[in-house]
């Protein structure tokens, strides 16, 4: 996506970097020029602003669940395999998850809205 105007940072660079934003997981430097970047582009900011309704929706809604304990162990596990390969050291240990699905409907302006999360 992209907006067609100039921009410091690319709107795809911005787009393919959105959910770190959200998530405070992005230096403050890197922070900042996406910053920029929505003050510029209202396309991205709008993108911007419909991932973050969607994200406070589902925590609204699936907040109070606790994630099991073994799911929560077996996607930490994959997360330290995935960076041990990224690393270069070779990895043969597979993980089977079980299947977990998320299901966010966002319906209308007023912000109703629903989110289902299950895990097997």
């Amino acid at each position: 996506m992209s907006c067609g105007d100039p921009h410091e940072t690319e709107c795809g660079e911005v787009l393919d970097h959105l959910y770190e934003f959200l998530d405070n997981e992005m230096a403050e430097g890197d922070c900042a020029k996406l910053r920029v970047h929505f003050d510029e582009c209202s396309p991205c900011l709008e993108k911007y602003g419909l991932e973050q309704a969607i994200k406070a929706l589902i925590k609204r809604s699936c907040g109070c669940d606790d994630t099991p304990t073994d799911l929560r162990a077996k996607v930490l596990a994959r997360i330290d395999s995935i960076r041990t390969q990224r690393s270069g050291e070779v990895d043969t240990s597979v993980i089977e998850v079980s299947a977990v699905s998320v299901e966010v409907t966002v319906e209308g302006a007023a912000g109703h809205g629903s989110a289902v999360a299950t895990a097997e």
